[in-house]
């Protein structure tokens, strides 16, 4: 699994490759094959809000979220490990310094609405 791009030093990124303890989070885990897994979090990205998957690869998703008024675009990217079984996350602001814990609060919703469908 290739790691995923660093989050900059502004607060508008979480990723669980973080090195900065204020925006790392935990990887999903996840059981049986690969593709269920890849299948199940596509259905969480496409019905999750202002939401559109840019790429499918085979262990890697991308996605742009829109935000509801100023329209500012977020970028994640999902990499799934599958000889650990887990799911690495990068969420961040394209622009901007802060983003009030958008980027943190849209990954633990994706990760409730991925570990529900288990």
């Amino acid at each position: 699994m290739r790691d995923l791009p660093p989050c900059p030093r502004t607060p508008n990124c979480v990723s669980t490759q973080a090195e900065r303890p204020s925006q790392r989070t935990e990887p999903i885990p996840y059981t049986g094959p690969l593709s269920a897994a890849r299948e199940r979090m596509l259905l969480v990205l496409r019905g999750y809000p202002r939401t559109k998957v840019v790429e499918e690869g085979p262990d890697v998703l991308r996605a742009e979220c829109r935000s509801r008024i100023f329209r500012f675009v977020d970028d994640v990217e999902i990499r799934f490990d599958d000889q650990a079984k887990l799911i690495h996350f990068r969420s961040a602001s394209r622009l901007g310094r802060r983003d009030f814990g958008v980027n943190r609060e849209r990954m633990d919703t994706i990760r409730q609405e991925f570990l529900a469908g288990t």
